[in-house]
């Protein structure tokens, strides 16, 4: 089964490089004009032995930045999942990472250093990230029914881990880009892995392979 899955567009608390978490951010502005000028792809194809894609459900984050997304893209009303909402950043939220590491300083440094145990005072770590999200796979895996999901950069990471092993203490092999999708196949247990990365989302941009 194909999930495909899109970062909301841009708000004012992303142009300027503040951690967003579960604060309920709408899209600005020019978060707008980016998603109305975005432009979804042919479905991919059907993994093998399964015939024809079938025509995929719209999800979203609970949070206003995906729900609007979601809505402007479908052009309908996506269906809630709580599992796509963003990381938890606790007392970080609204800071920049430079604010924060002038803060805190080592002690923010070690935190980074520990990858998906990284955890923000009073949130969650993308090891908690990844566990929700791996819940949900299996949910949608076993139901079988394709999905495009409008989520997080959080989730986006969670999902990258699942397929690769990524442990983020360090950079990942693959820079999920901006104004781009990405699909990954689930299968009915739940196992991820990466079928395409940064498919382009607006006319004339490239697509990189996996």
């Amino acid at each position: 089964m194909i999930v495909t899955l899109l970062r909301h567009g841009s708000t004012i608390w992303n142009e300027q490089g503040r951690m967003q978490g579960r604060r309920d951010v709408p899209l600005s502005d020019r978060g707008r004009t980016q998603v109305r000028a975005w432009r979804m792809p042919a479905a991919g194809p059907a993994q093998s032995g399964e015939g024809p894609a079938a025509p995929a459900s719209w999800l979203s984050s609970p949070l206003r930045r995906a729900l609007e997304t979601a809505e402007i893209l479908s052009g309908g009303t996506p269906r809630v999942e709580d599992a796509l909402t963003e990381m938890d950043w606790g007392e970080w939220e609204g800071f920049t990472l430079d604010e924060l590491r002038g803060r805190y300083g080592a002690e923010f440094l070690r935190n980074e250093a520990a990858g998906l145990d990284f955890r923000p005072p009073g949130g969650e770590s993308p090891r908690d990230v990844v566990r929700r999200v791996q819940g949900w796979l299996t949910r949608v895996g076993a139901d079988r029914q394709p999905v495009v999901a409008v989520t997080h950069k959080g989730v986006l990471r969670a999902a990258l881990a699942m397929a690769t092993g990524w442990d983020m203490t360090c950079k990942p092999g693959i820079r999920l880009q901006e104004d781009a999708l990405h699909r990954f196949a689930v299968s009915a247990e739940g196992t991820v892995s990466i079928l395409q990365c940064n498919v382009a989302l607006c006319p004339g941009s490239s697509i990189d392979p996996p």
